[in-house]
């Protein structure tokens, strides 16, 4: 039973390995390309719409909603970003029913790929939207004092955000191998259900959480004005 797709090796020539991992998310990365390409070569304005494209409207309306209730505003301009992160953690995870498929988010190197992305993301946002000065002036916030343990926070979440996915995704793909293992067929494939919904589940917590950071990164504090009283009229 293998703990990582970096353990299975397609092709080996001294010290470079090509394995599932990078295999398998090559493939991936290629589907969601070809596949967005297919549905979005033909879009329609008017009421005659295809199936594709319904569905990929369900989709990004639905991400887009939820993207403006964590509170970034003008949600557009983060719906890239955000949109493909959950949709390749989704995706890898739909994938399992495939047979010898292995999703490239049970490899800690993906999840930690993945979490640099939202590392880089979160200051590059922040600076676009508070200038450089005014993001760098959030980690001495209140005192200058947390500037250490602000930029601890933010290495540390970066590290939580990749090990949390990838305990629970191979966490998931174990279970399942050793259900196969011990028990009838029929079993497993419930569990192989239930693993899709958790991987559907972790693909949207995945994408809240790296929703969360940017919207921490690109909030302005502005100084209340005092309310104006009758006696100031």
């Amino acid at each position: 039973m293998r703990l990582s797709p970096d353990e299975l090796i397609f092709w080996q020539y001294g010290p470079f390995k090509l394995n599932a991992t990078i295999v398998f998310s090559w493939a991936l990365m290629l589907l969601l390309v070809v596949g967005s390409r297919l549905i979005t070569r033909r879009l329609s304005r008017g009421l005659g719409r295809s199936r594709w494209q319904n569905l990929l409207e369900i989709i990004v309306t639905a991400i887009e909603r939820q993207i403006e209730d964590i509170g970034l505003r003008h949600a557009r301009k983060y719906l890239p970003f955000l949109g493909t992160l959950f949709l390749f953690v989704a995706a890898a995870s739909l994938g399992t029913i495939i047979p010898g498929y292995e999703p490239p988010t049970g490899s800690l190197s993906t999840t930690v790929a993945l979490a640099l992305c939202v590392f880089v993301a979160v200051p590059m946002y922040g600076i676009q939207d508070q200038g450089v000065w005014g993001y760098l002036k959030s980690y001495m916030k209140p005192t200058v004092i947390m500037l250490p343990f602000n930029i601890i926070s933010e290495i540390s979440r970066t590290l939580a955000l990749a090990v949390r996915l990838f305990g629970n995704m191979m966490s998931g793909a174990m279970i399942v191998a050793i259900l196969l293992a011990v028990t009838p067929f029929v079993f497993p494939i419930v569990m192989t259900l239930l693993g899709l919904l958790t991987g559907m589940v972790q693909a949207y917590i995945f994408f809240i959480l790296a929703a969360v950071y940017i919207a921490s990164a690109t909030t302005v504090h502005r100084d209340v004005p005092a309310a104006t009283t009758v006696a100031d009229e």
